[in-house]
C-alpha cells in the first residue's frame, strides 16, 4: 500500500514499519513516548487522589513505562506485544497501585489486534484480563468487590471490544473499495492497452499491404519501364510516412498525459478520401457512395466505421486479387451501414472468417452492439457490411 492517506495504525497485518510511509513511522515512535509521558503523569495523579492505594514506588514506574513502550513493536508483532501488556496492566492492578491511565496501553493493544485481524488473542486478553483480576486480587490484596464493580468493568471491557470490532469492518471495506477501484482500473488499462493494440494491428496491416504491392509493382516495372516505376516508389513514400504518423500518434497515446495529445487528428470518415488515394495509388480503383443526410457522428462510431472500412480495403488488396472495390456510407435516423464490396476472388477471407481482420472487424461492431456480416458481393467478389447503431456510442 502506498500512498500517506488511508493507512491505519500499523497498516497491514505482518507490514512492518520500515515499509509504512515515514509520517507514519515517525507516529508509531512518537505516539507510544507521549504515551509514556502521559501515563506516568496521570499515574502520579491518581495516587495523589487514591491515598488508600499501594503508593508509587520503582515497580509503579517501570510498569507504566515498560507498557507504553513495548507500543513501538505493536506493528511488527502485535499479539506478543498484546500478551506481554496485559501481563504488565495485570501485575499494576494486583500490585494495588492506584486506578490510573496504565489501562490505556492495553486497551491500544487490544484495538490494534482486532483491527489488524488478530481477534481471537484480543478477545482471549481481555478475557485474562478481567477473569484474573478480579478472581486473584483476593490473593495479593486485602480489597472487597462487589457485582456491580465487576458489570461495570465488564461493559467497559466490551465497549471497547465493539468499538475496536467496528473499527475493523470499516477497515477491511475501505481495503476492499481500495481494491476493487484498483482492479477496475486495472481493467480499464487494459482494455485501452487491447483497442491500441487493435489501432496498431489497423494501421500497420493496412500500409505494409499497401507498400508490398506497391514494391511488387516497382520491381516489375523497374527493369522493363523504369520511368514507371517512380510513380510506385512514390506511393510507398506516401504510405509509409502516412503510415508512421499515425504509429506515432497511437504510441503517444501510451505516454504520459503531460507530455500532450496525439500529434495527429484520429482517423475518422472524414480522413476516408485519404484512404482511397492511397489505394488508388497502390493500383486498387477504390470509389465511395454515400446515401442519406451526411453528418457528423459520434467519435466512436466513426472510429469504428473508419476502421472497419480500412480492414475491409486491407484484405482486399491482401487476399481478394480486386482491381476495383466500392465504399458505401448509409446515414440513417439511428444507424450508420458501411459495406466495402470488391470483384475479386472472394475466397481468401471467407475462407478465414475467425482471422484477426475479421475478429477484429466484428469486435469494433460489436462494441456499439452493432453487427457485422461478410459474404458474396454483388460486384462478384466479397462484401463487407457493418450497421453501428448511433446511440451505442459508450
Amino acid at each position: 500500500m502506498t500512498g500517506g492517506g488511508g493507512l491505519t495504525y500499523g497498516a497491514r497485518v505482518g507490514m512492518s514499519a520500515a515499509s509504512a510511509p515515514r509520517q507514519w513511522r515517525l507516529l508509531a515512535v512518537a505516539g507510544p513516548l507521549a504515551l509514556a509521558i502521559f501515563q506516568i503523569v496521570g499515574t502520579f495523579g491518581a495516587a495523589a487522589r487514591e491515598v488508600d492505594r499501594h503508593p508509587i514506588d520503582a515497580l509503579t514506574i517501570v510498569l507504566v513505562l515498560t507498557g507504553a513502550l513495548s507500543l513501538l513493536a505493536l506493528p511488527r508483532r502485535p499479539v506478543a506485544v498484546l500478551w506481554f501488556v496485559i501481563a504488565v496492566t495485570l501485575t499494576y492492578l494486583l500490585r494495588g497501585y492506584a486506578y490510573g491511565p496504565v489501562v490505556v496501553s492495553a486497551v491500544i493493544a487490544v484495538f490494534a489486534c482486532v483491527v489488524l485481524g488478530h481477534r481471537a488473542a484480543a478477545w482471549w486478553g481481555v478475557g485474562t484480563l478481567f477473569a484474573a483480576h478480579f478472581s486473584l486480587r483476593g490473593s495479593f490484596r486485602d480489597e472487597p468487590w462487589s457485582w456491580g464493580q465487576l458489570l461495570a468493568v465488564a461493559a467497559w471491557a466490551l465497549l471497547v471490544l465493539i468499538l475496536a470490532e467496528f473499527a475493523r469492518v470499516r477497515r477491511e471495506r475501505s481495503i476492499a473499495a481500495r481494491a476493487a477501484e484498483s482492479e477496475a482500473r486495472k481493467r480499464q488499462a487494459n482494455e485501452e492497452r487491447l483497442r491500441i493494440a487493435r489501432e496498431l494491428h489497423d494501421t500497420v496491416a493496412h500500409h505494409m499491404s499497401l507498400i508490398n504491392m506497391q514494391a511488387g509493382v516497382a520491381l516489375h516495372l523497374l527493369d522493363r519501364h523504369p520511368e514507371q516505376a517512380q510513380t510506385a516508389l512514390t506511393a510507398i513514400r506516401d504510405a509509409s510516412k502516412e503510415g508512421l504518423a499515425e504509429l506515432r500518434s497511437l504510441v503517444d497515446v501510451l505516454r504520459d498525459e503531460e507530455q500532450g495529445a496525439p500529434r495527429s487528428p484520429t482517423a475518422m470518415l472524414g480522413t476516408l478520401d485519404d484512404l482511397i488515394e492511397r489505394s488508388n495509388a497502390a493500383g486498387l480503383v477504390v470509389t465511395k457512395r454515400v446515401k442519406g443526410d451526411q453528418r457528423s457522428l459520434p467519435t466512436a462510431v466513426e472510429l469504428a466505421a473508419f476502421r472497419i472500412v480500412q480492414e475491409a480495403i486491407t484484405n482486399v488488396v491482401r487476399h481478394a486479387d480486386a482491381t476495383t472495390a466500392e465504399i458505401v456510407l448509409g446515414y440513417g435516423e439511428t444507424e450508420l451501414e458501411v459495406r466495402v464490396d470488391d470483384d475479386g476472388r472472394g475466397d481468401g477471407v471467407e475462407a478465414d472468417p475467425s482471422g484477426s481482420g475479421i475478429r477484429g472487424m466484428r469486435e469494433r461492431a460489436s462494441a456499439l452492439h452493432g453487427s457485422l456480416a461478410v459474404g458474396p458481393s454483388p460486384l462478384g467478389g466479397l462484401q463487407v457490411r457493418a450497421r453501428l447503431p448511433l446511440a451505442g456510442d459508450r
